[in-house]
């Protein structure tokens, strides 16, 4: 384990560089509004932060990263283009490893640019590379926003496709939810007993949750417009399995996707950003010929991820988390724009986990 002297060094020089490349440098209080996050993730974001009640300011959360606070100050303030750098602690509960910290550094590189999104991409990727060279890690990239399209472009209802986007970062209910839709699974028992009933509403059982009876009511009568509709199509399900087993070089995917296009026209926006990334990655000197893309990679990352993600790995330790990620997050500048919005793309290293690495190549 490397010392925290060394960690804070490390830390140090990275933020030299994200300065060097003119970032402005920003700070985010430590204590965060509970309920910003909490409505952007749900309940969900609770099992992986340290909550807290403050009698005054209500329920507040250990900073649990540092995209969400940088963006609301941009939102509120700040000029376009930016260019934003910070250092700091981040806090993430870990019940299923204790063997990781809770609470480690996270040094940060954040872009609002409207001109030139993927060349934003490429440049928050090319720089977060360069200062990560010495470690010869493996980089991961996918883009969410292919899948995204890709359900967006299905021919069925507006309300199957809203349930399939909402449950992208949940690969397991994804699947399932697909597999229902496109009637290669029945509905849950208890529901169909449900639908199946003359009158779903005729019983004396009391009312127990938050629902009223008309709310109960109008849930019962979307789930049967759902169940009376045609399956999503067997050529589209096949279609989507592709898209999400897609793992290649980044040039064999482009022309993957491409192909697909022809039976999925929702997807040529996507497949032309990529060539335009691809373009400018090239640019920054990113062997793009040799650059892995995951069309399923980020899909259990925060959520607000929406386009472009990536990572760095050392693959002589399996058992570390990534040493970086980050990714576009358009629609977060939007929601926390408050109607406004701007292209946005960032990455974070974790200099702890850069500096074991060095220390035991050493």
């Amino acid at each position: 384990m490397a010392s925290k002297a060394s960690i804070r060094s490390a830390a140090a020089g990275y933020l030299d560089g994200f300065k060097a490349a003119g970032a402005e440098v920003v700070e985010a209080d430590i204590l965060q509004p509970a309920s910003t996050l909490l409505d952007l993730y749900g309940e969900d974001i609770r099992a992986r932060a340290y909550v807290t009640q403050d009698p005054l300011r209500g329920e507040q959360m250990l900073r649990p990263d540092f995209t969400v606070p940088v963006v609301q100050m941009h939102m509120a303030e700040g000029a376009e283009p930016a260019r934003y750098t910070y250092m700091g602690e981040v806090f993430r509960r870990q019940e299923e490893d204790t063997g990781r910290p809770s609470e480690y550094l996270q040094v940060g590189y954040e872009v609002f640019d409207r001109d030139a999104p993927e060349a934003a991409d490429a440049e928050v990727f090319a720089l977060i590379a360069k200062a990560l060279a010495p470690l010869n890690l493996r980089a991961a990239t996918g883009d969410i926003g292919i899948l995204k399209a890709a359900v967006t472009g299905l021919k069925t209802s507006d309300r199957r496709k809203a349930a399939l986007l909402r449950h992208i970062w949940r690969p397991r209910r994804f699947r399932a939810l697909l597999d229902r839709f496109g009637g290669r699974s029945a509905q849950p028992a208890a529901r169909e007993a449900l639908l199946e009933a003359a009158d779903p509403m005729a019983c004396d059982v009391p009312l127990t949750g938050l629902r009223t009876r008309v709310q109960i009511a109008e849930r019962i009568s979307a789930l049967q417009k759902d169940a009376a509709l045609a399956p999503i199509s067997g050529e589209e399900v096949e279609l989507l399995d592709t898209i999400l087993s897609l793992r290649e070089t980044t040039p064999n995917v482009l022309t993957a996707l491409r192909d697909i296009a022809v039976d999925m026209p929702a997807l040529r926006p996507s497949a032309d950003k990529l060539a335009r990334r691809l373009e400018a990655l090239a640019k920054q000197g990113i062997d793009v010929d040799h650059l892995e893309f995951e069309a399923s990679y980020g899909r259990t990352a925060l959520e607000y991820y929406d386009g472009f993600v990536f990572g760095f790995y050392a693959e002589t330790r399996p058992d570390l988390p990534p040493v970086a990620t980050g990714g576009r997050y358009d629609a977060l500048t939007q929601v926390l724009g408050q109607g406004r919005e701007i292209p946005a793309v960032g990455g974070v290293i974790r200099p702890g986990i850069a500096a074991e690495i060095a220390e035991g190549a050493a």
